[in-house]
């Protein structure tokens, strides 16, 4: 029992780690918080968490394995998730005052805009797919049982990612109310929309 206790809290101690560095959710939710506000944010994180779990349950059947063993679906899986977040971070460049075409659609349909988006975003994240391969997959016990095991690491997994992706959510929407000037705040939004460009860079070299 203490070994499984330590186990257990090796994996929990492994998903802080990898979801308190920087990366395209820490900066996306960031920017939905600061411009769109705490709701906004919160739809968004409930998004990535099903894009976290239905990774994690394609994984548990091994459709990441192939994923990540085919060249030509994981590149294209890869500069998909790339161009999509180059996408975001140009969407929270133009601002809430020119509404581009893609932006339009996320005052048109709500907060549920933010919460597809979360979904996208981590669907089409390589490093998300690569995670529950090369990572989950160490501390899996027993063959036998490995699929049902993959399923309550996923739920561990998605549940310490959502209380830290909530967490950058309040923070960030905490300091909006200060951003008391339209200057501010498109500041504040290009800041955020240079570095989710810059994440998105730092994933296409990093999973190259």
């Amino acid at each position: 029992m203490t070994g499984f206790k330590a186990f257990f809290e090796s994996f929990v101690f492994v998903c802080i780690l990898i979801e308190a560095t920087p990366g395209p959710n820490m900066a996306y939710l960031a920017i939905v918080s600061l411009t769109r506000g705490r709701y906004a944010g919160l739809f968004a994180v409930a998004g990535v968490a099903l894009g976290l779990s239905l990774i994690g349950v394609a994984a548990s059947f091994g459709v990441a394995t192939l994923v990540a063993a085919s060249p030509y679906v994981y590149h294209a899986l890869r500069l998909s998730g790339v161009l999509y977040l180059l996408w975001l971070a140009w969407s929270a460049w133009k601002g809430e005052t020119e509404r581009p075409a893609i932006a339009e659609a996320c005052y048109s349909d709500g907060l549920w805009c933010f919460f597809q988006q979360g979904v996208i975003t981590n669907l089409l994240n390589p490093k998300a797919w690569l995670f529950y391969v090369t990572i989950l997959p160490g501390f899996i016990v027993s063959a036998e049982k490995a699929s049902a095991q993959a399923l309550v690491l996923t739920a561990v997994y998605v549940g310490v990612a959502t209380l830290i992706h909530g967490s950058i959510v309040f923070l960030a929407s905490s300091i909006r109310p200060f951003l008391e000037t339209e200057s501010h705040m498109r500041l504040v939004q290009r800041s955020m929309a240079v570095a989710l460009a810059l994440v998105a860079l730092w994933l296409a070299w990093e999973t190259q």
